[in-house]
């Protein structure tokens, strides 16, 4: 069995798919890319040795929170549902201001010693499923980066940390990884068993590409589904365009990943040769999923961090057929007609996680707001009617760019765990919230 080492700590400062800016308070020198020193994993004859730095071919700058424009006092008053409609916001839930844990992937973890990871965002999590020993989160990464002395940076569209770490008071412990091992901590290869691989390639389906996000993470028994974006252009921060999003499945705990042509949801007409864009479907390039009595509820937001949340569902067994998925419209499920989704939340939420918590006996839903503050709402049902927004990280208390609040799928009681992105160092962050 792999030894695990604990991965260090760190101590902080304390829709319609038009895309709108993300109001943040994130320097403008950040860099996603800034480990010039040869990890043992790196491609150099010499680890150890400081190296130049080479242009960053991959930059991700849409993921880069936009600066502040607007009084942040804006986001304050979110209504929780569209104005006309007749449910009304509950009170927003009690719940403490977040701290950081633990570092999971960047410069203040030991992420590229042990994986070659010198930056990665996102930290998408999920129970893989599995029993025993078995029984694992998933934790899938963005834009991925090495050695940033080398001309590629390393980079990566995407990578995947594995962990059954329990308890998170202390941080999140992530195995060793071993070449072939699908329960180790990350697929590696065995001609570089500390490095980290790529593991959703590009479809090559459409004429530009940039990369290939993860957007959402479950498991359906021992099979694992992952929702992705094939990003067409980086924008100004908070900005960018898609050219389609799609299901990515594995029956073999996140080693291996195949992609049925019947999830492709072209972001517009002649995006995607061969698949036809249906209109709503533009409203689903982002996600996040919830499994709950049967179903796959997929909450979607168009590309960039400007959309306002819809929300479809599909049974368990055809999570990845398009054709299979009911919306939620103002007449009810329905099958087939993506474009009469309604929106369940009446403000931008993308790159938003959401989650059944056994102690308030309702479902979760974490996302950044328009300021890039985290704020958190509760519901009954799915659907909602979504509470009032309630605070618990700012990005006052946390500059440098804060975006994609995932909650961890095994915090379901009064201690609320949570990956946290932050532009400045390009790091996935563990964080901690005390439930009301």
């Amino acid at each position: 069995m792999p030894a695990l080492r604990r991965l260090t700590a760190v101590a902080s400062a304390v829709a319609v798919s038009v895309t709108v800016p993300v109001l943040t308070s994130a320097p403008a020198t950040a860099d996603p890319c800034s480990v010039t020193t040869a990890a043992p994993s790196a491609r150099s004859a010499d680890p150890g040795l400081t190296m130049p730095k080479f242009p960053i071919l991959h930059l991700p700058i849409g993921r880069k929170p936009a600066p502040k424009t607007t009084p942040e006092q804006a986001a304050q008053s979110d209504a929780a549902v569209a104005p006309e409609t007749q449910a009304r916001a509950a009170a927003a839930p009690a719940a403490e201001t977040a701290r950081i844990v633990d570092t999971i992937a960047g410069p203040a973890s030991d992420s590229y010693q042990r994986f070659g990871i010198s930056g990665a965002d996102l930290g998408i999590m999920w129970d893989n499923g599995g029993s025993g020993s078995n029984r694992q989160v998933l934790v899938a990464f963005g834009d991925t980066f090495g050695n940033c002395s080398l001309p590629d940076q390393e980079w990566r569209k995407n990578t995947l940390f594995r962990t059954a770490d329990q308890n998170l008071a202390d941080g999140m412990a992530i195995p060793n990884p071993r070449p072939g091992d699908r329960y180790g901590g990350s697929p590696v290869t065995a001609e570089r068993p500390n490095f980290s691989r790529q593991v959703i390639a590009s479809l090559k389906l459409a004429a530009t590409e940039v990369t290939v996000i993860p957007t959402a993470g479950i498991s359906v028994g021992t099979r694992q589904y992952v929702n992705f974006m094939s990003v067409s252009q980086w924008g100004a921060p908070g900005q960018w365009s898609t050219n389609f999003s799609a299901v990515a499945v594995s029956d073999d705990n996140g080693e291996t990943w195949t992609v049925p042509t019947t999830s492709i949801r072209p972001s517009w007409f002649n995006t995607v040769p061969g698949v036809p864009f249906v209109w709503g479907d533009q409203n689903f390039q982002m996600g996040a999923y919830l499994r709950h009595n049967g179903y796959v509820y997929a909450y979607g937001t168009g590309a960039g961090r400007g959309g306002m949340p819809f929300l479809s569902r599909v049974s368990e067994t055809a999570v990845a057929d398009k054709s299979a998925y009911e919306y939620y419209t103002p007449f009810g499920w329905l099958r087939g007609f993506p474009f009469l989704a309604i929106q369940v939340v009446w403000a931008p939420g993308s790159e938003m996680s959401v989650a059944w918590n056994e102690h308030l006996g309702k479902f979760v839903m974490l996302y950044t707001n328009t300021v890039s503050n985290v704020v958190m709402r509760t519901a009954d049902k799915p659907e909602g009617p979504w509470s009032s927004a309630k605070t618990v990280v700012t990005s006052a208390a946390f500059p440098g760019g804060i975006y994609a609040p995932y909650i961890h799928p095994w915090s379901t009681g009064e201690d609320l765990y949570f990956t946290l992105s932050r532009w400045s160092d390009y790091s996935t962050m563990l964080m901690h919230t005390t439930l009301g």
